[in-house]
């Protein structure tokens, strides 16, 4: 990952806010309460929790990256955002279920987090299962894992799908056709309840892991 982002994490923002679609609607719906803490799985260069920080400044942030390249972006952006005191940044591999050790400032995490979301990370990771794996372990009782990544863009035209699949392998990214089911095997597993949606014709899906409905909020 740090030979793919040495130079490009100079430039990440500013290109993929035109195609990474989706990662403010994953924001306007964390909705932390005062006090929750909140994870992001392969921060990147920090843009997401800075935004996030933002929008719900009484709730606490925290990330974690296996590029050490995109975490020296992302920490300039905090400091420059002025947000270091209140978004944790550590280096970790997603898939590692220890992960969350690597927070040595903050050993409160140990007891999960109210919210944990990927932000077009799993396309990225090779061993996304196991991702996933562990950041639904993070999540405290009642808490809820969010996901907005690359969709099949199955209403989309077969050219422009042909395009972007090759142009996204060409950066490592690979969309998770399995992803549903994978998120659906956890959600039984852990008896949640799992919300779909697919956004822009398919372009990218949205996902929410979270408690299972009751009667009485059906």
């Amino acid at each position: 990952m740090d030979a793919v982002y040495r130079n490009q994490r100079h430039i990440y923002d500013l290109t993929r806010k035109y195609y990474l679609l989706g990662r403010d609607r994953l924001i306007d719906r964390l909705q932390p309460a005062a006090g929750e803490r909140v994870l992001e799985v392969g921060c990147g260069t920090g843009r997401n929790l800075i935004a996030a920080a933002r929008r719900y400044p009484e709730a606490r942030f925290f990330g974690f990256d296996i590029s050490a390249e995109m975490l020296e972006t992302a920490r300039a952006n905090v400091a420059r955002a002025g947000l270091s005191d209140r978004i944790c940044l550590v280096r970790g591999d997603a898939s590692d279920p220890l992960v969350l050790r690597n927070f040595t400032a903050a050993p409160e995490v140990a007891e999960g987090f109210d919210r944990v979301f990927f932000s077009y990370t799993l396309s990225m990771i090779p061993v996304w299962r196991q991702a996933i794996a562990v950041g639904a372990g993070a999540l405290k009782t009642g808490g809820r894992l969010s996901v907005v990544d690359f969709g099949e863009q199955e209403r989309l035209p077969r050219s422009f799908r042909t395009l972007l699949l090759a142009w996204l392998r060409a950066f490592h990214v690979t969309p998770r056709g399995e992803l549903v089911a994978e998120l659906q095997g956890v959600a039984e597993a852990t008896g949640r309840a799992l919300d779909v949606a697919t956004l822009y014709r398919g372009y990218a899906l949205y996902a929410e892991l979270g408690p299972a409905y009751s009667p009485a909020t059906k």
